[in-house]
């Protein structure tokens, strides 16, 4: 049986204290086990460059612990965890344009951003046969009511700016432009996987209720004609 923690372990991290890539050594572990969600794996662990704790998370995809270990305590601003609701290949590889962020590869960062956009309209089936342009699949988003009009803006900034760093001009990608880049788009994500989902379970809860109130008023009225 394959061991399930990582105790006595080197795990690569980015460090928030180093501000940098950095090897950690695993002090302690705990798995947690979820039916909606996919196993995690909780590494409390210790910089080996600066000393400093940090609290690592990885997720079973499947074979065995993905490798990649995402810091989740203590966090930068560029570095909150997103929701466990985001699919696994969208966090990843919003995860990749935080890492080329965090090395200061800001032209990568954007690129990997871009590429999370591209994700995300094949995640929401949005293709129209074929590969077609990101430019369509974001229109064909916002034709389906998945975003609306401020976000499907966002998404085509970020496009544009993605498109800027893939190929070798002269226009700059400063700190600033990644910077914004990664946070329009966890918008993006958070809107579409989290915010969308959680008013839909309330606009069942609340549906819920009122017909328990219209049940009520009706049930009243009908005592009322009957003289009860």
């Amino acid at each position: 049986m394959a061991r399930r923690d990582r105790v006595g372990e080197d795990i690569l991290v980015n460090c928030p204290n180093c501000s940098g890539p950095a090897i950690a050594r695993v002090e302690a572990a705990m798995v947690h086990e979820d039916s909606q969600q996919l196993p995690a794996l909780y590494e409390l662990s210790r910089c080996t460059k600066c000393g400093a704790p940090l609290l690592a998370w990885e997720e079973d995809i499947g074979s065995d612990w993905d490798g990649e270990p995402m810091v989740v305590w203590p966090t930068k601003r560029e570095q909150r965890a997103l929701s466990p609701k985001i699919p696994h290949q969208l966090r990843q590889a919003h995860e990749e344009a935080r890492k080329c962020f965090s090395v200061k590869a800001y032209t990568a960062a954007v690129v990997m951003v871009r590429r999370t956009l591209e994700g995300v309209c094949k995640d929401q089936n949005v293709q129209q046969g074929g590969r077609a342009p990101l430019f369509q699949m974001l229109k064909s988003l916002k034709s389906a009511g998945k975003i609306d009009g401020r976000l499907f803006e966002w998404a085509q900034a970020l496009r544009v700016l993605g498109n800027e760093g893939a190929h070798f001009t002269e226009a700059e990608v400063t700190r600033e432009d990644a910077s914004d880049s990664i946070d329009l788009a966890e918008a993006l994500l958070d809107y579409l996987y989290v915010l969308s989902a959680q008013f839909d379970e309330f606009k069942a809860r609340r549906g819920g209720a009122q017909r328990e109130e219209t049940v009520e008023a009706s049930d009243g009225a009908v005592k009322e004609e009957s003289g009860a």
